[in-house]
């Protein structure tokens, strides 16, 4: 589910950020059109597969007046504080903090479990 940081500071600081509870506002959902939600949900799988990343990444956009979509970036270790707008965006979506650790650890040992399986030495035969 697609959210909106507006911050209440000048500047968007470290501070803001991560130890100011009033540093921004989280608003979630983002007030998008239906269009332009259905955009960004998309784009940021999109990215998340191009980039062939796995686990969790909060994908970030730039959203113009105009509608534009634009990804700014994407971060593959986004913040997991109870100021933090990863876990809030899945607890909006229906999966609560708990739930979100849980599958993100079986996510993990799944993704172990699959390197185990990659051969990494070469032995030549005879």
């Amino acid at each position: 589910m697609p959210g909106e940081i507006i911050p209440q500071h000048d500047f968007y600081s470290y501070e803001a950020k991560y130890l100011d509870e009033n540093g921004a506002l989280l608003r979630i959902p983002a007030e998008l059109p239906p269009a332009v939600r259905d955009r960004v949900r998309q784009l940021a799988v999109d990215t998340f597969v191009a980039l062939e990343c796995s686990g969790m990444a909060r994908v970030d956009f730039f959203v113009c007046a105009d509608g534009r979509v634009c990804v700014n970036e994407i971060n593959t270790i986004p913040g997991f504080t109870k100021i933090s707008m990863y876990p809030k965006l899945w607890e909006a979506t229906g999966v609560p903090y708990g739930q979100l650790i849980e599958r993100l650890l079986e996510l993990a040992i799944e993704r172990h479990q699959g390197e185990q399986q990659i051969e990494t030495s070469y032995h030549p035969a005879g």
